[in-house]
């Protein structure tokens, strides 16, 4: 550098920028000297002002902690309950079930366990249902068969719940309260606020709940549909308006955080069933989907009238839905498109379209008792177009390959899964969660509605936008949080659990009943019926031995004489013992029986001693 250049102050090029030396570079070192006292020293602070500064800036805890408890909707995809409760008042955010899998055998559904939400009924002061999903309204009914409290939600899933409550005749006891998105609902110390969202129902809300310590802000299921099928898109702007305002703490839906991009619109699958319905020609149209998807319904149906077909419905849950749609204003049907399912005689095959329950391949859903030629109204044929309209549950896809095995063994032509984009996701992929968690900037983030991998991936995601790891907090059912302050929150429990719905039956059924039900299905069962003589202990009469589902009798004699031969011997020893007991001679029957089998058999079949003492 040249010496004019110095003598103009310039000191050289340092981090690729010139740094000039002159009274603006002067003044700037003079302010970053401590303050000196006259003496030369450094001046202390003032110790008073200096203590009230450092107090001001330390965190001030909660005069209340606010709590957050999970009863369900964690590694698990269903059963969704959350509790939110300051001051010693508290709000439920959904009530769902889930339905069982291939380890419960019997079970019809799954709900909750309600024992903390019994344990403080007194402090219970309403029910808010983000939308009409099973997964989130499916036990409320034996929610509210215990407790009582006022349900909150948008006319279209107060629909669906009075239709429930109808058939457990609780109607007349539980008060329903219409909201609608925008509304804000002051209970107690809570102030809560409905948002709209976009998901696979109509009327979904997601809810901010504000209370003198912060705001809980909780998507329910949610999805960015830009082009919906009510042409009303999700709310982002409020949520932009929250998270300036300041979220204490974000509950936001994880079951796509494994998917990369954006959801496609329900607008798309409109499409796709224009194309393949001209594509059957002359074929009858089954189209088996979910019966709360009142767009995939609507859409069905408008397909249908453009092009001069009638539609029946197969499915009590379906006709349920359809009607309180119709009669809400949620579904446009045009007169006389719909026919009653004994009218579909009168028609020819391609003036037909039947829309079916069963695209999870459930065993008594109609689209199942079709395949199986169990359907008392409808037989499938060669001459049958059916398209399944969803994607299979986790867990589902064999019954689903099973039901579409068994279609195609009739002849028809199925269209499933993602052959034809017959169905998109109700739920938000990673582009849209992460601009949820952008607008929202919350304190703190909670994954739920998700298996564990879903709300490890949405974790990850969130670390990704910002939110430090320490303030992304992973629970579990029967996790509650506890915030502190602003900064500071502690982790404790609280009971949870699974309770197995298996008929009018509620809780009757326990792990112990449901691992004798899968030993019975894998093993089967043998009785052994015996009389003794109560003064005596003596046999009266030879042991029957009794079989189900273990080995076929005829076939296997001798077996069961040498069973028999045990049961003798153990009888004996009985009648010839000091002290006998009865049950000890049970326990001991059980015992031997099953070492006996599983020694010639390998298999170990349940084992039921049947004594009679006379």
């Amino acid at each position: 550098m040249s010496s004019q250049k110095q003598n103009k102050g310039y000191a050289g090029k340092e981090n690729g920028q010139l740094k000039r030396y002159g009274k603006f570079y002067k003044a700037k070192l003079t302010a970053q000297k401590p303050p000196m006292d006259t003496r030369g020293r450094q001046k202390q602070p003032n110790t008073n002002a200096h203590r009230k500064k450092q107090q001001k800036e330390k965190p001030e805890n909660f005069s209340s902690p606010v709590k957050i408890a999970f009863l369900g909707g964690l590694n698990e995809v269903g059963k969704n309950l959350t509790l939110i409760e300051y001051n010693g008042e508290m709000i439920i955010i959904d009530c769902g079930l889930s339905f069982p899998d291939s380890s419960m055998p019997g079970i019809d559904s799954v709900i909750p366990d309600f024992t903390y939400i019994e344990k403080n009924a007194e402090k219970l002061k309403a029910v808010f249902i983000t939308h009409g999903h099973e997964d989130h309204i499916g036990a409320l009914s034996y929610l509210l068969n215990t407790v009582n409290a006022p349900v909150y939600s948008t006319k279209l899933t107060l629909g669906l719940i009075e239709c429930k409550l109808k058939e457990t005749k609780m109607l007349s006891k539980v008060k329903l309260c219409p909201i609608k998105p925008g509304d804000k609902v002051k209970i107690g110390g809570f102030e809560i606020e409905a948002i709209h969202v976009n998901h696979s129902i109509p009327d979904s809300l997601a809810f901010a709940v504000k209370c003198r310590e912060g705001v809980i802000l909780h998507t329910g299921d949610f999805k960015i549909d830009s082009t919906p099928i009510d042409g009303e898109m999700m709310n982002l702007a409020r949520l932009g308006q929250l998270g300036n305002e300041g979220v204490l703490c974000l509950l936001s839906d994880s079951t796509n955080a494994e998917r990369a991009g954006y959801t496609e619109s329900e607008r798309k699958v409109g499409e796709s069933f224009e194309n393949l319905f001209r594509k059957a020609g002359s074929r009858r149209l089954i189209v088996a989907t979910f019966a709360s998807n009142i767009h995939r319904v609507q859409q069905i149906i408008n397909v249908a009238a453009a092009l001069g077909r009638k539609v029946a419905l197969s499915g009590r849950s379906l006709e349920n839905v359809v009607a309180i749609g119709q009669e809400l204003g949620y579904l446009n049907v045009p007169d006389g498109i719909i026919i009653g399912i004994d009218a579909i005689k009168q028609y020819a095959d391609d003036e037909l379209v039947l829309i079916t329950t069963g695209s999870q391949g459930e065993p008594m859903s109609a689209l199942t008792r079709m395949a199986m030629s169990d359907h008392r109204k409808v037989s499938v044929g060669p001459n049958d177009y059916v398209i399944i309209s969803a994607t299979p549950i986790p867990g589902n896809e064999k019954t689903v390959a099973n039901v579409v095995n068994e279609l195609m063994k009739l002849g028809a032509y199925v269209v499933y899964e993602r052959m034809y984009e017959v169905h998109v996701s109700g739920h938000a992929c990673q582009e849209e969660q992460k601009l949820v968690l952008g607008l929202v900037k919350p304190k703190f983030f909670i994954p739920v509605h998700g298996e564990q991998k879903h709300l490890r991936k949405h974790a990850l995601l969130g670390e990704a936008m910002g939110i430090p790891s320490d303030r992304i907090i992973m629970a579990s059912n029967g996790t509650e949080i506890s915030f502190l302050s602003e900064n500071n929150y502690s982790v404790g429990d609280v009971p949870a659990g699974n309770v197995y719905v298996d008929g009018y039956g509620v809780g009757d059924v326990g792990s112990v009943v449901l691992r004798e039900r899968k030993l019975l299905s894998e093993d089967g069962v043998i009785v052994i019926a015996a009389v003794i003589d109560s003064a005596t202990g003596y046999n009266l009469s030879e042991p029957e031995i009794y079989s189900r589902g273990f080995v076929y009798i005829k076939e296997s004699s001798d077996l069961f004489k040498e069973a028999q031969t045990v049961a003798i011997r153990l009888l004996d020893k009985y009648a010839y013992s000091k002290r006998r007991d009865i049950n000890a001679l049970k326990n001991k029957m059980k015992e031997e029986m099953l070492r006996f089998m599983y020694e010639k058999t390998k298999r170990s079949p349940v084992v039921i001693p049947v004594i009679q003492e006379i």
